[in-house]
């Protein structure tokens, strides 16, 4: 039978006030305030308390606080990462970023979903779906990606853009929903 963080990480429906969830919640939630109290020139605790709450840490990644996270351990970025103030990442399942990305301030990423039939989500069971940013993307300022979003290498997401689909390479999209304004030329 898998665990609860199993189901959860799996996409699968999950129960999220099993223990050991809760347990990894408030340990994300403590690496946080840690990080969030830390002062601009505190480089070397930043970095290391980075490293203890995502999954993976590539080179050169810098977050300014405040950031918020369920877990941080499902979050994967890659070399060269930057996400502006107040910035949201709710995984539940993986969250995989890129090389070169750039996520602007207040930029909101979701993994995590409820059912939407009103007695199952009455029950209290969620689930999520993973989100996949590819390489050199910019987010811009308070954009929100939903669960299940595929973003390709080199795009563009329009500040305050809602991303509900898979955004191709190489485009601009912006709006709510979001959607294509042009392609990006070399």
């Amino acid at each position: 039978m898998p665990s609860e963080r199993e189901k959860m990480v799996a996409g699968e429906p999950y129960d999220p006030g099993d223990p050991e969830l809760v347990a990894a919640r408030e340990r994300a939630n403590e690496l946080t305030r840690k990080y969030n109290k830390t002062e601009p020139g505190e480089t070397d605790t930043r970095r290391s308390l980075t490293e203890e709450l995502f999954g993976t840490v590539g080179a050169d990644c810098h977050v300014e606080p405040p950031f918020r996270c369920d877990y941080g351990d499902n979050i994967h970025v890659g070399d060269g990462f930057y996400a502006n103030f107040d910035c949201v990442v709710l995984d539940v399942c993986r969250v995989t970023i890129g090389d070169d990305c750039l996520l602007g301030p207040g930029v909101h990423v979701y993994t995590a979903t409820h059912p939407l039939d009103p007695d199952e989500r009455r029950s209290g069971v969620e689930y999520g779906k993973p989100v996949t940013v590819g390489d050199n993307v910019w987010i811009g300022g308070q954009a929100v990606i939903n669960p299940g979003v595929t973003i390709g290498d080199d795009a563009v997401i329009g500040s305050g853009a809602v991303v509900t689909d898979d955004v191709p390479a190489g485009v601009v999209v912006q709006g709510n929903p979001a959607s294509v304004v042009r392609e990006i030329e070399d």
